[in-house]
């Protein structure tokens, strides 16, 4: 069963869409243009009910909506695609929501925040031009940095592409195997959830090994068995698809995390663009299949984390609190509202959340300092939450507009270098680079947490990039001499 593929066919650059190449594009079609109409509506719609200069408003609102058209121009990366989203989803379409059905009230705390047209004007202009970082970051890394190939991206891993076609059955249960017995370890044990302190510490750094693999060490497995079946197919098996998801679903529900879209959707978007440079056809019945296979295991992991997250929750409770998270669970907007109302603000602020140190048993700085937290009463021997600001209300925390401009322009560019990497060490290997993309865009959007300890998260990246990278080159050296020894 394991070697039974359902093919998707290769036709010719210069020959026709097939019909279900027409009927994706006019399905991606349409959803642009049903995009660009909500947009609209809404924009209409909250202009009636904002307190400030509706100048202020329109003009966040263009630069929110350039970033995220931005991500899906010919030459974006997968950083401008994932932050585009994160950020509009945070910033834009959170403050229009809250602003057209809400009264303006937010769900998460706003700190100093008085809802006054001047304070929403202040909010907003702080976000666009941290937004502005972003773009310029964008178009000057188009023009003078990388681009990724027009054409077709050749997969330069052939030591690893040899040893999976050699022995495909054995790979793909060994992953099985491997991201089951981390997933039920981790849930059994305790060593890495969200929201819970740590229960069991292991001997020689594992933790971190841990924590590295669920984040995004596993998914990476999967970003490399789906760019071998496009190379050795021409085409991706409903199984190798269907293993991917599985992944996805047990590690978050390890994780007790309800963000199994996230790596998810960044295995799906690197697919696609593989398939597209490779004029490899994606029929609508694939399409549907996978997408209704996601749509199951995401629900019931949802539902599944919120119970266990609540061991006294109802099913009507669980859905209850699922119902919050496709608007308020995006940071974004309530973090830029706190600092830029806060009359704290300043340099000595900046240097001191740099020097926060990381505890699972105290609040966090952000909650302590900035807002009042929600996590007053928690015990924190017990559960570990906490608020988070956002890289923009992070890099505002000194209060000048020109530093928040500068910052997000080279962290901007800093993404685009990580990518770059990527793409290098990686073999060319695009969904990859699309799980990179997604994984440093998250981490800016949810940036503001123990801020001294990213470099462990990049630097973590680049040790993954050259795992994979030195793992081809002892395969290909494995290749060579079975080549040899025929």
């Amino acid at each position: 069963m394991l070697n039974l593929p359902i093919r998707i066919t290769s036709q010719d650059k210069n020959m026709k869409l097939s019909m279900c190449e027409v009927s994706v594009d006019l399905l991606i079609k349409v959803a642009k243009y049903a995009i660009v109409l909500l947009i609209a509506a809404l924009t209409v719609a909250a202009t009636t009910f904002y307190t400030g200069n509706l100048y202020i408003y329109l003009t966040f609102t263009i630069a929110a909506n350039a970033l995220l058209f931005l991500g899906f121009r010919k030459n974006a990366i997968f950083f401008d695609t994932f932050i585009g989203i994160f950020f509009w989803l945070g910033f834009w379409l959170k403050l229009t929501i809250r602003l057209c059905f809400a009264g303006g009230a937010f769900h998460e705390a706003v700190g100093d925040f008085d809802g006054s047209g001047a304070a929403f004007d202040h909010a907003l202009w702080v976000t666009t031009v941290g937004m502005l970082g972003l773009i310029v970051a964008s178009v000057v890394r188009e023009k003078f940095i990388f681009i990724f190939p027009a054409q077709s991206a050749t997969y330069t891993h052939t030591g690893i592409v040899a040893f999976y076609k050699a022995y495909r059955k054995y790979v793909l249960i060994s992953f099985v195997g491997l991201f089951l017995l981390v997933g039920f370890t981790n849930w059994y044990l305790g060593i890495y959830q969200r929201g819970a302190i740590t229960q069991t510490v292991l001997p020689f750094g594992l933790n971190g090994v841990y924590k590295w693999l669920l984040l995004f060490g596993l998914t990476s497995i999967s970003a490399v068995i789906l760019r071998c079946e496009l190379t050795l197919r021409n085409g991706v098996s409903y199984l190798a698809v269907a293993l991917s998801l599985l992944e996805g679903f047990a590690t978050n529900v390890s994780l007790l995390s309800r963000g199994m879209i996230l790596n998810v959707s960044a295995l799906a978007v690197g697919l696609y663009a593989s398939m597209k440079k490779n004029s490899i056809t994606l029929s609508l019945r694939f399409l549907t299949t996978a997408f209704a296979m996601f749509a199951i295991l995401f629900v019931c992991s949802v539902l599944m984390v919120n119970y266990l997250r609540s061991s006294h929750a109802e099913i009507n409770e669980v859905v209850g609190m699922s119902k919050p998270l496709m608007i308020d669970r995006w940071v974004g907007i309530e973090g830029v509202m706190a600092v830029s109302s806060n009359p704290k603000i300043g340099w000595d602020l900046w240097k001191d959340a740099w020097r926060e140190k990381y505890s699972e048993n105290k609040m966090s700085f952000y909650d302590k300092n900035l807002i009042t937290s929600p996590y007053n009463q928690t015990d924190f021997t017990k559960k570990h939450y906490i608020s988070l600001p956002g890289i923009l209300a992070f890099f505002y925390y000194p209060g000048s507009l020109p530093f928040l401009f500068a910052g997000m322009f080279l962290l901007g560019i800093l993404a685009a270098l990580i990518e770059f990497a990527a793409f290098k060490l990686g073999g060319g290997n695009l969904i990859l680079c699309a799980l990179i993309g997604e994984v440093v865009a998250y981490r800016f959007a949810s940036f503001g947490y123990v801020p001294a300890q990213s470099n462990l998260l990049f630097g973590t990246i680049i040790l993954n990039l050259f795992i994979i990278y030195l793992l081809d080159r002892l395969l290909s050296v494995w290749k060579n001499r079975t080549q040899r020894a025929r």
